[in-house]
């Protein structure tokens, strides 16, 4: 019987190790964000079975995703990254390319109902999770693929919300697609431990500018809106700074440790976002963003 337990363990851990769930939360960061920046509620029993549809379809695209990035990483992985469940035999291929796209195709079908700018940003979020897939090891440029996919998440979530898309969201989901260029510059050396531009990582500095284009400072004001604003502002640099250490200062470069980092601080992004306007949910992304970096101590994020 021990060999069956151990088999049903594997097979368990491995599940969890292709779904990277270790970044889950930053999934449900991002729905909440751009919820909040779109200006939704949650207080009617519609708004919460909308949000609910939204966590779940949200939660199963990313998983397919991470899935599918596996399956088309197959050969990659054989050559670079033999731990992985595919190429340790834990798992076969073939599993995880079904498993891959049924997660799609019910992701899809808890949102496409919603609304048609919710079908409308549901499939193109599908088209480009699979793009990038398709390319990412075959481009430069294949962290703007990955932008795209937060960026559209986040208008995935406003559409869902109020069935539009305003200027706080557009502004704060392109910041997002800057955040994530800059973490996958990095995140693509991770495996052949490659020489990182860091002209990229800029990119991470924008979110520090968007509260004040989203909560203007007026004279009168100045003082408490800027004390109501500095915390979160500095959280979210020192944590960026003190991750980009780990690639660009220390003497052997750990750019595991600085991905992990950085998408764990795509919640703190979130909150940096969000919840200045909306501070009673402050607590809930904090509790987001440990929860994040708790889960990471067991799978790894990437």
């Amino acid at each position: 019987m021990r060999p069956k337990r151990d088999s049903t363990y594997g097979c368990i851990k491995a599940l969890l190790l292709l779904g990277r769930v270790s970044n889950l939360p930053t999934v449900w960061s991002n729905c909440l964000a751009a919820w909040l920046l779109a200006g939704g509620a949650l207080a009617e029993t519609a708004d919460l079975q909308r949000f609910g549809w939204l966590i779940a379809g949200s939660t199963l695209l990313y998983l397919a995703g991470m899935f599918l990035n596996d399956a088309f990483d197959e050969k990659f992985d054989r050559e670079h990254r033999m731990e992985r469940p595919i190429p340790s035999s834990v798992i076969s291929a073939r599993f995880v390319w079904m498993l891959g796209i049924a997660q799609m195709a019910l992701g899809l079908a808890c949102v496409v109902w919603i609304n048609v700018s919710a079908a409308l940003c549901a499939l193109a979020l599908a088209g480009a999770i699979l793009w990038y897939n398709r390319q990412h090891k075959r481009i430069a440029w294949s962290p703007i693929i990955m932008g795209l996919c937060r960026l559209l998440l986040y208008l995935l979530a406003g559409v869902v919300a109020v069935g539009a898309v305003n200027a706080p969201l557009g502004l704060a989901s392109l910041a997002l697609c800057g955040y994530v260029i800059g973490l996958s510059n990095i995140a693509r050396k991770e495996a052949t431990r490659g020489r990182v531009n860091s002209w990229p990582c800029w990119l991470l500095a924008l979110p520090l500018a968007v509260p004040f284009v989203l909560n203007p400072v007026s004279p009168e004001t100045a003082v408490q809106d800027i004390r109501d604003w500095l915390p979160l502002l500095f959280v979210y640099a020192l944590w960026v700074g003190r991750s980009l250490l780990f690639t660009f200062k220390a003497a052997i470069p750990q750019h595991g440790r600085t991905v992990s980092g950085l998408l764990a601080g795509m919640v703190l992004f979130d909150a940096l976002m969000a919840s200045v306007p909306n501070p009673a949910f402050g607590l809930l992304f904090m509790g987001l963003f440990f929860l994040s970096l708790l889960l990471q101590r067991y799978i790894p994020a990437t």
